[in-house]
C-alpha cells in the first residue's frame, strides 16, 4: 500500500483555517442581536390626547394671621381630622387685650358723656318750645349732643376693630377636614401673611392639567376623561369642569380642571397623573404612530431603530407629535410600511447585526 505524507506545516495551517472558519461563523451568529420588530401603519382611529396633571383637593386652605406674635400653642398635628371652628393655633395677644381694656374704658366714658348730652338736649328742646331758650342755645346743645353720639359710636367701632384683630390670634378650622401641613411650632414668631397650617377636605379631589394651544379648542366642559394615577397605576374616571380661555401667564399652555369621580383608589393630593382626552380628528387625516417604549432619547433628540436591507439596525432621528395613550405620533422621519425595532435582547447601535 502506498503511503501519502503531508507536510506538518500544511496540516497545521489547514486545521487552523478550518477552526478559524468555524469560529468566525460562531462569532457572527453570537454578534447578531435578537430583536422584535413591527411595521409602521397609518392610524385613522380617534386618538387620545395625553397630558400631565396633578391631583389636588377641591377644598383646601393655607391659614395665616394678620397679627405678629409668639405662638402659645399648636393644638393639632399633621394627619389629624378637625371639625369646623375647632381651635388649631393660639397666638399671644397680651397687647391686644390691653388695647381692649382701654377701648372698654373709652366706651364707658363716652356712654356717660352721651347720656348727659342726651338729657341736656331733651331739656333744651322743652325750653325752646316754651320760648325759654334762644335759637343759638338750642343749636349749641344740638351740636354737643351730636358730638357725644359720634364719640360713643367711634369707641364702639374701635372695639369691633380690636375684636377682629383678636380673632386672628385664635386660628380655627374654616371647615371640617384633615391637617396636611404644619409650618410653625409653639414659641415661634408668627408674622402677618405667613402660612401657619394647611387643611383640606379628604376624598374629594380634582386634577389640574395643562393643555397645549394646538389642542385646547377641542377640549370642552363636561367631556369625560380617563385619569391614570402613575404612582399607584390606577385609572380613575373624571369630567372636565373648567377650561381656561387665556394662556397669558402659562406660556401657551391652557389650564384645564378635571373633577374626579368618587373612587376607592388610594389617591392623595400631589400625586402626578396622565389625563387622556378624547380628541376628534378629520376623517381624511392619517398619522404614523409608534409605541412610546420604542423611542430612543439622546438629550433633546428622539429616534427609533429601523431595519436595513442587510438586517442591521439603523438609528433614525424623528420629529414627534403628541402622545396618545402608549403611542406617539411621528411627524417626520418615518414612513408607512417601514420596519422598526420594538425591543431587543442586547445592546443596539448603528450597524449591529440583528436577527428575528
Amino acid at each position: 500500500m502506498k503511503k501519502i505524507y503531508i507536510p506538518l506545516t500544511f496540516s497545521v495551517a489547514l486545521l487552523l483555517a478550518s477552526c478559524g472558519s468555524k469560529n468566525n461563523e460562531t462569532t457572527s451568529d453570537e454578534a447578531a442581536v435578537a430583536v422584535k420588530v413591527n411595521q409602521v401603519t397609518e392610524n385613522q382611529t380617534t386618538p387620545l390626547l395625553s397630558v400631565s396633571g396633578k391631583i389636588q383637593s377641591t377644598n383646601s386652605a393655607d391659614l395665616s394671621t394678620r397679627m405678629m406674635g409668639y405662638v402659645n400653642k399648636v393644638y393639632v398635628n399633621v394627619g389629624d381630622s378637625v371639625k369646623k371652628g375647632q381651635m388649631l393655633i393660639s397666638i399671644n395677644s397680651a397687647d391686644l387685650m390691653a388695647q381692649k381694656a382701654q377701648v372698654d374704658a373709652a366706651i364707658s366714658q363716652a356712654t356717660v358723656a352721651f347720656n348727659n348730652a342726651e338729657k341736656d338736649y331733651k331739656r333744651f328742646q322743652n325750653l325752646f318750645a316754651d320760648n325759654s331758650a334762644s335759637q343759638k342755645e338750642m343749636d349749641d346743645m344740638t351740636a354737643h349732643y351730636e358730638i357725644a353720639k359720634a364719640q360713643l359710636e367711634a369707641a364702639k367701632q374701635k372695639k369691633n376693630e380690636v375684636n377682629a384683630q383678636l380673632a386672628y390670634t385664635n386660628i380655627t378650622a374654616p371647615f371640617s377636614g384633615t391637617i396636611t401641613n404644619k409650618y410653625i411650632e409653639a414659641g415661634d414668631m408668627a408674622n402677618p401673611g405667613m402660612p401657619l397650617i394647611s387643611i383640606e377636605v379628604p376624598n374629594d379631589y380634582e386634577v389640574i392639567a395643562m393643555v397645549p394651544e394646538t389642542e385646547i379648542s377641542q377640549i370642552e366642559k363636561g367631556t369625560p376623561v380617563d385619569v391614570l394615577v402613575k404612582s399607584i397605576n390606577k385609572a380613575v374616571k373624571g369630567k372636565v369642569e373648567e377650561v381656561s380661555t387665556s394662556a397669558k401667564n402659562t406660556g401657551g399652555q391652557y389650564l384645564v380642571k378635571i373633577a374626579l369621580d368618587k373612587t376607592d383608589a388610594p389617591i392623595l393630593s400631589g400625586m402626578f397623573t396622565t389625563v387622556q382626552f378624547p380628541v376628534t380628528r378629520t376623517s381624511d387625516s392619517q398619522m404614523v404612530v409608534v409605541p412610546a417604549d420604542a423611542i430612543i432619547h439622546d438629550g433633546q433628540l428622539t429616534g427609533i431603530y429601523t431595519v436595513s436591507q442587510s438586517n442591521t439596525a439603523i438609528l433614525r432621528w424623528l420629529r414627534l407629535g403628541r402622545t396618545m395613550g402608549d403611542q406617539v405620533e411621528v411627524l417626520s422621519g418615518l414612513s408607512a410600511d417601514e420596519t422598526y425595532i420594538v425591543s431587543a435582547d442586547g445592546k443596539l447601535y448603528n450597524g449591529v447585526k440583528i436577527k428575528y
